[in-house]
């Protein structure tokens, strides 16, 4: 169980860079692409973060509660 947590971590992690460098690509490259995405990527990073927080939490209870 608890691999599934790491690797379900590490793909959140993925998942926050990717779209972190796809806002921060967003804001940099102005126009009508920007005023649309930037700021729904910026909010959808901060979303998914809040997630890989849960699942570290959650990772952490598990591995306590197991004794590993």
């Amino acid at each position: 169980m608890i691999t599934f947590v790491d690797i379900l971590l590490y793909v959140l992690l993925a998942v926050v860079f990717v779209v972190l460098c796809v806002g921060i690509f967003s804001l940099f490259k102005g126009g009508d692409f920007g005023r649309s995405w930037s700021n729904k990527l910026m909010r959808a990073r901060v979303a998914i973060q809040f997630i890989a927080v849960l699942v570290l939490v959650a990772g952490f209870w598990l591995k306590n509660q197991l004794g590993a």
